[in-house]
């Protein structure tokens, strides 16, 4: 029985660390028919600077690439308030969706952002509130693959950034996604 209880803490540890080093967790969340939903905790952000293909960089974009910026967001912890660098900036349309990772757990409300190129099969057309897709995206475990519903839909110029988490850890780069308004000059 010791060994057991023993071996089950160990694998307890790991997993908190490996989900506990400041960069690694975000926290969304959502209303949705007037009744607030619990908070849901996603881990290991993944950070690619990788982009689609048929993603097209922003022309004149309020904050071009290289620009400081302070991160009014909160998609995850430490995120607000923070510095950050701007590593792309692109304009397409950006999505807040909720979804159920594949990899299992609870459902995650009010994601953001993914973007119109990371939306399996993706028409040209914004997808309205409500609408049922999967998603491409690989910036968190279990959501690639996932079958998602559209939260909210907004055209903009969406920001890649590389900041350091108000709360200590390491730097996180090549965040995906904030949106022009969740940024201020700096």
């Amino acid at each position: 029985m010791k060994k057991i209880f023993v071996l089950l803490s160990l694998v307890m540890a790991v997993t908190l660390s490996a989900c506990g080093n400041g960069k690694d967790l975000t926290k969304t969340d959502s209303i949705m028919n007037g009744n607030q939903v619990a908070h849901n905790t996603e881990a290991e952000h993944k950070g690619s600077g990788k982009v689609p293909e048929s993603l097209k960089k922003a022309e004149k974009p309020v904050y071009p690439v290289g620009s400081k910026v302070v991160v009014k967001a909160d998609h995850m912890p430490g995120m607000k308030g923070a510095t950050a660098t701007v590593s792309g900036a692109y304009d397409t349309t950006a999505y807040a969706v909720s979804y159920t990772p594949t990899t299992g757990g609870a459902r995650v409300t009010n994601h953001k952002w993914i973007i119109q190129e990371e939306i399996k099969d993706a028409k040209e057309s914004t997808y309205p509130q409500g609408a049922a897709i999967t998603i491409t995206a690989d910036h968190m475990p279990g959501m690639k693959g996932a079958d998602a519903v559209v939260d909210s839909a907004v055209q903009t110029t969406v920001y890649m950034i590389d900041y350091t988490p108000t709360t200590g850890g390491d730097k996180v780069t090549n965040h995906k996604w904030v949106v022009e308004s969740e940024l201020s000059a700096k």
